[in-house]
């Protein structure tokens, strides 16, 4: 089995696609799971290095994983680099909206809103953190393989300079951006998992360890998985997905109780 055949394998059918923009790409696919009452939900945000090539289709699969045990889940379009209004900082923005999206519908789609968690893979990592950061609501953030650090991106040019793409610049050239948009750089009180393969060839895992180290001062908690590959964190058919899933349940569970102090 080969965790990138996620990327065309159908996932199963979401409950309700719904909008929260007007633009084509300003959607969401929610899933809910049995039972009535307030549910803990997951705010999926896939990758794709931040490109309109790329879309939420594959995430579908780790939604539906999740939502089986008993979590919502609202897997994220938005518009991405090659869209009209994508890049930075239009997409982000898209983000923010489809939170607000969540908070603001959370009681008619049967959502608790003060247990809503912010997951992301690859360059979703960089925007759930980024979340965090902005909107003091999220409480836990899970970067699954992220690109975690916009600079260090830059410097080894990951996927032909994607990043100089999403920002629209070098750091030289759009350092505000950089300042705004790098979870590196940013200070972020949430709870944080960064779930990463020790054999991810698409984003070096020593993004999530360097980021650990420069991160000491907030709540940062790594778990490197050894032999996985980039989209095994994704695929609930791996015995990675054991990891993923105890990162989920340990933010649910942990998002409401506070952080440390950021120093």
């Amino acid at each position: 089995m080969n965790s990138e055949d996620i990327l065309s394998l159908p996932a199963p059918k979401a409950d309700a696609r719904l909008a929260y923009g007007g633009d084509a790409n300003q959607f969401l696919d929610l899933r809910r799971p049995m039972g009535k009452g307030a549910h803990r939900l997951v705010l999926a945000i896939h990758g794709g290095y931040w490109r309109a090539k790329y879309d939420l289709a594959y995430m579908g699969h780790l939604c539906a994983a999740l939502t089986a045990k008993g979590i919502a889940t609202a897997n994220l379009e938005y518009r991405r680099v090659g869209n009209l209004g994508g890049g930075w900082p239009g997409t982000f923005a898209d983000i923010r909206a489809a939170y607000q999206f969540l908070l603001q519908n959370a009681q008619p789609q049967g959502i608790d809103s003060k247990r809503i968690v912010a997951i992301g893979h690859s360059a979703g990592g960089q925007l759930a953190l980024c979340l965090a950061a902005h909107e003091p609501g999220v409480r836990a953030a899970i970067s699954l393989a992220g690109v975690v650090d916009l600079q260090r991106a830059y410097e080894l040019h990951l996927s032909n300079d994607a990043v100089v793409e999403f920002l629209g610049g070098t750091p030289a050239e759009v350092a505000d951006h950089y300042r705004e948009a790098d979870p590196m750089k940013l200070a972020i009180g949430a709870r944080q998992w960064l779930v990463h393969g020790a054999a991810d060839d698409v984003v070096p895992p020593a993004f999530s360890r360097d980021y650990e180290r420069a991160k000491s001062k907030e709540n940062v908690r790594l778990v490197e998985i050894p032999g996985a590959g980039h989209f095994d964190v994704v695929d609930p058919r791996t015995g990675v997905w054991k990891d993923v899933e105890r990162a989920v349940r340990e933010s649910l569970r942990t998002e409401t109780q506070g952080t440390r102090g950021i120093g």
